[in-house]
């Protein structure tokens, strides 16, 4: 007996449809690459993506094809993918930050037609343009007047999207069908193409939306600091429009200074990024005596949150963490440390304990751990396995690899992480499988070790990696950036550790550098720092 419910698709573009319609004044505000701050509104974007999909279906672009941006967040962005999507084209959003061949291999693999830049990004277009085979017709994100000199054919996008007008419908689509791109960033081989449908980014955009989640609403005002080109932008250019929530943007400038400024002036309630920019901005408020009066909540995720910047957060400016866990395959939100009514009474360092899990997964996640045999681990948070997933916002193929398993016999999807779960359902991640230490035939945390040395004062950045030892197979080494005019000892730093872990967890030696490898989506990049310290040999 079929249901008698009607029959309608989910997609992305309904999402701006419900904005516009029930949050037209809903603000967008915008830190322009040109300077000034832009406002705009739900209903206005919403017209200037009809206008856009009517100028992109006159140039020639049709379902399926594939249109790149490298650009940052700022609302012409933003319209750019829904004007995409109205069409049925999909959008591809490029890191920037990738080496250039890198980025002319991605952009050539995903055979995007057109590309959309940022002003910024100007010179590495320039130098790859001979190797952009597929690419018709480059796109400014600006206006004439802004637009440089360059020996490149460039259109400026305000010129170019006057010439049509917003006399149009969205086009009518399948739920399944390809709505937007994003490479992953894999420190070996060549990144591997993820595609998103619509209906599972309307899927995820509800999954993330809910209180044990992201928790939005219409009352909040959401900063994704997090770029649109880190894993699908973490959905918050469709969960935002999605709650009817307002939307501050940061554009190109990421420093600490910069993103106060707009916490503060436009009263951001939640903000989302890496740990990398939760510590630049700490520090700025640290040395500056600045507040946080009006942020109430910070979603930190792309690579654990260590302890001390949530202990900062939570007992100096009053903000709560919410420590997230995903990847560009999952849409990418996988579990968010939300805090159930079991644990609601915890206090002080035990809570803070919890926090460190990457907690729950929301309705659309499932998850198991198992072993190396495939056996899946019990939930008892204690036994680590290889961390698997499933759902309706997971891959389960890579684009033009599509015959290639990725998949186990149940449909899981093999994160490449390694973690456990309790049963209450917190996950916590305990390394990356490439990355965990194997010493004496027992697995040792580089994650955990990392968290507890930013517990040191002086320390403004950590990173462990494995060494070969001669009788324990791998032993650990810190590796250490001070914060800017101190000068830690190897003692002081080492103590950090006493009474915390076990005594063989304990690393072996402490380094200190000036700076740390960061990959382009601004997690620890292990395969430099272990090419670095090569020569590096422990004692017996």
């Amino acid at each position: 007996m079929p249901g008698l419910m009607q029959d309608w698709s989910l997609t992305c573009t309904r999402i701006l449809d419900h904005a516009a319609r029930n949050h037209p004044g809903r603000e967008i505000v915008s830190r322009s690459v040109e300077g000034p701050i832009h406002r705009t509104t739900y209903a206005e974007m919403h017209a200037r993506a009809l206008q856009l999909a009517k100028r992109l279906q006159a140039d020639g672009i049709r379902e399926g094809d594939r249109v790149a941006t490298l650009a940052w967040n700022t609302w012409r962005h933003m319209e750019v993918w829904y004007g995409l999507l109205g069409i049925g084209a999909v959008y591809h959003t490029v890191n920037p930050r990738l080496f250039p061949d890198q980025i002319a291999w991605i952009i050539n693999h995903a055979e995007d037609r057109f590309l959309f830049i940022d002003l910024t990004f100007l010179p590495i277009v320039e130098k790859i343009r001979p190797q952009l085979a597929s690419i018709e017709k480059i796109i400014v994100l600006s206006d004439a007047a802004h637009l440089p000199e360059s020996s490149l054919d460039l259109v400026p996008y305000e010129e170019w999207l006057a010439e049509s007008d917003g006399d149009f419908a969205w086009v009518e689509l399948d739920e399944n069908a390809a709505a937007g791109m994003c490479y992953t960033s894999g420190t070996t081989g060549n990144p591997k193409g993820v595609v998103y449908s619509h209906r599972s980014n309307v899927l995820h955009a509800m999954a993330a939306s809910v209180p044990d989640m992201l928790g939005l609403s219409a009352r909040d005002r959401v900063m994704p600091v997090v770029p649109f080109f880190h894993a699908n932008g973490w959905s918050l250019a469709f969960s935002s429009p999605l709650s009817g929530s307002a939307m501050v943007m940061p554009g190109p400038r990421m420093d600490g200074e910069a993103i106060w400024e707009l916490l503060d002036s436009e009263r951001v309630s939640l903000t989302a990024a890496v740990p990398t920019v939760w510590l630049m901005l700490l520090q700025y408020l640290e040395k500056s005596g600045k507040a946080l009066p009006h942020l109430d909540r910070v979603v930190i995720g792309g690579s654990a949150c260590p302890r001390a910047i949530t202990k900062a957060f939570e007992e100096v400016y009053d903000v709560r963490v919410k420590h997230a866990w995903g990847m560009t395959e999952m849409s990418p939100l996988g579990t968010v440390c939300a805090i159930k009514e079991e644990v609601a009474e915890l206090a002080g360092e035990a809570m803070l304990d919890l926090q460190e899990k990457q907690g729950i997964a929301p309705f659309t996640v499932e998850m198991k751990v198992t072993g190396d045999d495939d056996d899946e681990r019990p939930w008892d948070g204690r036994t680590f396995g290889r961390l698997k997933v499933r759902g309706p916002a997971v891959s389960r193929a890579y684009f033009k690899e599509e015959d290639a398993a990725v998949l186990d016999g149940e449909g899981f999807f093999e994160t490449g992480d390694v973690a456990h779960i309790d049963a209450q359902g917190y996950m916590q991640i305990t390394d990356r499988a490439k990355d965990v230490i194997k010493s004496g035939g027992e697995w040792i945390s580089t994650i955990d070790l990392e968290n507890l040395a930013l517990l040191h004062p002086d320390v403004a950045e950590a990173a462990v990696i494995g060494i070969a030892h001669p009788q324990w197979d791998e032993r650990p080494l810190l590796v250490i950036v001070p914060k800017d005019g101190t000068q830690p000892d190897k003692a002081s730093i080492m103590a950090v550790f006493e009474g915390r872990v076990a005594k063989w967890w304990m690393p072996n030696d402490v380094e200190f550098v000036d700076e740390i490898p960061h990959t382009a989506t601004g997690k620890i990049k292990k395969t430099a720092l272990r090419e670095q310290f090569s020569g590096y040999a422990f004692d017996a």
